[in-house]
């Protein structure tokens, strides 16, 4: 098959901004992080020879001055020293191991520096996800033109009803082609600037605010979006501990970018200690939060109520929702809102990978396991967040946690 990933910048903005992040934090760490299918799925005999392949490629996939003139411009918070840190990177494929067990499992781990391996997560699920739909078959039956058409209607639908979107679909979509056919379907649709029915002209009330897709966005002109993942939490509380780690990455975070990226993901140890441990400088210090668990009109009255006991008018901060969101569910947490914080979306699968007559992967990697220097010793990273679904990590070390938090 061809060469999947043949960008360094197909790859979420998040990614480039957590590894400067962590240059800056933590040169010396070193890391572990393993690919977990949600569906345990059984994949066909030889296809961890596939995945080997595709990442035997990644060696030749360097930056170009193209990519870096465009993070330059619209990564504004990227400081001139990280593109020359960029151009000498390369991918390692030593740093990954692939094995299949009989029944067909796949099994991945990366290990390394952490600032190196960082770059694994979006090319090793992008990948799976796109030999899977081609293995299966998927690729035979897929209508260029009915896809399109669909996309068009899902960005009319998201642009009528008020819907502030951005796409985060890079990791399971069906393939790089339909993702790019998307993101230039979203723009052109917004940029026509409304739609016409039998009550006449109508602007569009919502708004497309961009791709995590650092390419995409580069090729169709829109902003990279994206601002950190859960592995700097993860990490942080084998420094700091459980209760202390929100509020060290948000300190520690805000000081590397001196108050942008401000939107901060709280969700890696549940809710419960994050708003214990959130004052009110960091809540001004970060434009706002992301909910990627737990229910959302919880998790909303949980936010409003946190930034009103400290003193913090609800209205002035952003509020990102991204947990498995499709139209109608986007629709329903906007009205619940009610002009209550300033919603906006990111939506993943649902835009890169509903393809008729397809089933989407559910894939992940996460960070297991790390160590802040070479010279110290391993410990197990967790993520817990609020749904129990979404729980990751040693399971004696979760039970532990989940009992300090109860």
């Amino acid at each position: 098959m061809k060469q999947i990933i043949s960008h360094l910048t197909d790859n979420d903005a998040y990614t480039f901004s957590c590894q400067y992040y962590i240059l800056q934090k933590y040169p010396r760490a070193e890391v572990e992080y393993n690919f977990f299918d949600r569906n345990d799925t059984i994949y066909p005999e030889g296809f961890s020879g596939l995945v080997e392949e595709q990442l035997g490629y990644m060696p030749q996939v360097m930056i170009t001055q193209e990519e870096i003139s465009f993070m330059k411009r619209r990564m504004y918070y990227l400081p001139e020293w990280y593109f020359t840190f960029l151009r000498g990177y390369r991918f390692n494929p030593h740093e990954v191991t692939v094995t299949q067990d009989e029944a067909g499992h796949l099994q991945i781990t990366v290990r390394g520096k952490w600032y190196s391996a960082i770059m694994w997560e979006m090319p090793i699920l992008a990948t799976i996800s796109e030999l899977m739909h081609y293995l299966r078959g998927d690729f035979e039956r897929y209508d260029l033109e009915t896809e399109r058409k669909r996309a068009i209607e899902k960005t009319r639908e998201i642009l009528k009803n008020g819907i502030v979107l951005g796409d985060m679909g890079t990791r399971r979509r069906f393939s790089f082609d339909h993702h790019d056919m998307v993101v230039k379907v979203m723009k052109e649709t917004y940029e026509q600037g409304g739609y016409h029915d039998e009550d006449g002209y109508h602007k569009w009330t919502g708004k497309l605010t961009g791709t995590s897709n650092v390419y995409l966005a580069m090729k169709h002109d829109l902003t990279p979006i994206g601002t950190m993942s859960h592995q700097l939490i993860q990490f942080e509380e084998n420094i700091s501990g459980v209760f202390e780690c929100n509020f060290n990455v948000m300190k520690k975070f805000s000081d590397v970018y001196d108050g942008d990226n401000g939107i901060y993901l709280y969700d890696c140890f549940g809710d419960k200690v994050f708003f214990n441990n959130l004052s009110k400088r960091m809540a001004m210090m970060f434009t706002g939060l992301r909910v990627d668990s737990g229910d959302e009109q919880e998790q909303t009255e949980k936010i409003i109520e946190k930034y009103k006991s400290l003193g913090i008018n609800p209205k002035t901060k952003q509020v990102v929702y991204s947990n498995g969101l499709d139209i109608k569910k986007a629709i329903k947490i906007h009205e619940y809102v009610n002009g209550r914080i300033q919603d906006s979306y990111g939506m993943g699968t649902f835009l890169t990978c509903d393809v008729e007559n397809v089933e989407p992967m559910n894939i992940v990697v996460k960070l297991t396991k790390s160590r802040i220097t070479e010279k110290r010793e391993w410990h197990d990273c967790v993520k817990l967040s609020c749904d129990k679904g979404k729980t990751v990590g040693n399971p004696e070390k979760c039970a532990y946690l989940l009992k300090q938090l109860a």
